[in-house]
């Protein structure tokens, strides 16, 4: 079911991610409860909004095919929705610090977890390349991307910082002065073999990828959360924690209303929010 189809919609818990499907135009965005909303030409395969969960949802990731995803919950666990599939995960493993992203291999053979400590899981035929857990961190890892050939990935740390492992360039980082936001996401540039980066307060900041676009000057009413690159075009979406999206040389196919009743400087990403739609 599509967003556009629900009578009515009610959020509890904040938008945590955006993933793009590789071959359709549309993407789906992920709550930290575990709801999932379908847009533009993509399915709606099923979420754990009604279910149990032990700990928040915290990424999503589109399969290869383009017709299913993965949810990564905070303590490692995964679950595969439509033709995604599940290949493992660290739920009930103890884990030194929280898992915060996911990414899936772009043969359709795995995926790779990352936690806050700059840990690593790779699960399926997707090699571990490397990892930052044990080394210092000015900053703990926000988020993982993969190379678009699959035999690499790049993590990224909220003072800006980017660590390449396996065969996938460095295309530079962040100095901690250079923006005024937290780092929040990065997302691979599939066609340059380069990235972007994204800031809490909607900056986008593109290493050896092209610079479309961000939120930096404009108007966002909740924190950015995530960005997703692998369109139909050379582009990227973030969203906010609010489910609203921002296309930059990407189709818009729809967002989250807002409902928030809350100034945007007094909104944090941990805020709970309630979002209502009504159709007359």
């Amino acid at each position: 079911m599509h967003i556009s189809d629900m009578p009515r919609v009610i959020i509890d818990k904040p938008v945590v991610g955006i993933a793009t499907s590789p071959d359709r135009d549309g993407y789906w965005l992920a709550s930290a409860d575990g709801g999932v909303f379908a847009f533009g030409d993509v399915n709606y395969h099923g979420s754990l909004g009604a279910a149990q969960i032990q700990q928040p949802i915290v990424a999503i990731a589109a399969s290869t095919g383009g017709d299913g995803y993965l949810l990564a919950a905070a303590d490692g666990g995964v679950f595969a929705f439509g033709d995604a599939h599940c290949h493992g995960s660290v739920g009930g493993t103890r884990l030194n610090q929280p898992i915060v992203a996911i990414a899936a291999s772009p043969h359709d053979d795995g995926y790779w977890l990352a936690a806050a400590d700059g840990g690593v899981f790779a699960f399926g035929e997707v090699s571990y390349s490397g990892a930052m857990a044990g080394l210092h961190l000015n900053a703990p890892i926000v988020d993982i991307a993969v190379g678009p050939e699959g035999n690499g990935y790049w993590l990224a740390s909220a003072d800006g910082g980017v660590f390449a492992f396996g065969e996938v360039n460095y295309s530079g980082s962040l100095d901690v002065a250079a923006f005024n936001a937290p780092i929040v996401g990065i997302t691979a540039d599939n066609a340059s073999g380069g990235y972007w980066l994204v800031s809490a307060d909607g900056g986008v900041f593109a290493f050896d990828a092209p610079f479309s676009g961000s939120m930096a000057s404009g108007t966002v009413y909740s924190p950015i959360v995530d960005i997703s690159a692998g369109g139909l075009r050379q582009g990227y979406r973030l969203v906010a924690a609010d489910g609203a999206v921002f296309s930059f040389n990407e189709s818009f196919r729809g967002s989250l209303p807002v409902n928030v009743g809350k100034r945007a400087d007094c909104l944090s990403s941990t805020d709970y929010l309630i979002v209502k739609t009504e159709t007359a």
